[in-house]
């Protein structure tokens, strides 16, 4: 919990960054851990975790200073996990680096193949990549939404969502050898 609770906003700011419902942070964050990270930590070895829960406090200031961070409401049940959605649902995002993964898959669209996998191996909502070692948002959700996101310049946009073509078939030639420890 240690590693989700760090936050460079609020040490830069001086700002608590303590969930307000711990229960439910709990329960969100052990969802996130047991169903995405664990799963993808067997697989690929160590996860290097960049960021995690936020309060709202902290959160709110990120979104005022153009720190990358989305509004508050956007971020319910997602890097706010103390706080449930508009919908009711609880759900944790966390920021990670799978290092065995960024070091070994350096070419321009490989992140898709990381992504791929995650599509085909766990029950994710959400997944938003950045161009920097591969770096992305993981969020488990109590209602998936089943959507893969880039920010790599080259590939801005959906790589699938509902509804786009491939979404549901196999994509095992785009990942498979990818991950070393089976």
């Amino acid at each position: 919990m240690r590693d989700f609770l760090y936050s460079e906003i609020a040490a830069l700011h001086g700002l608590p960054n303590i969930p307000d419902d711990p229960d439910l942070a709990i329960a969100a964050g052990a969802r996130l851990c047991q169903d995405l990270l664990e799963p993808l930590q067997d697989a690929f070895g160590r996860l290097f975790i960049r960021s995690g829960l936020r309060s709202a406090e902290v959160n709110a200031m990120g979104a005022a200073k153009g720190y990358g961070c989305a509004s508050n409401e956007r971020s319910l049940a997602g890097h706010i996990w103390d706080k449930r959605d508009a919908a009711g649902q609880m759900g944790a995002t966390a920021g990670i680096v799978v290092p065995s993964f960024a070091d070994a898959f350096t070419a321009p669209d490989d992140w898709k193949r990381l992504a791929w996998w995650i599509h085909d191996h766990l029950p994710y909502s959400s997944v938003e990549f950045f161009p920097e070692q591969w770096a992305f948002n993981l969020q488990w959700h109590e209602k998936p939404l089943r959507m893969i996101y880039s920010h790599i310049p080259e590939a801005r946009g959906y790589l699938t969502k509902p509804g786009m073509d491939g979404h549901d078939a196999d994509h095992r030639d785009l990942w498979d050898g990818i991950a070393p420890h089976p």
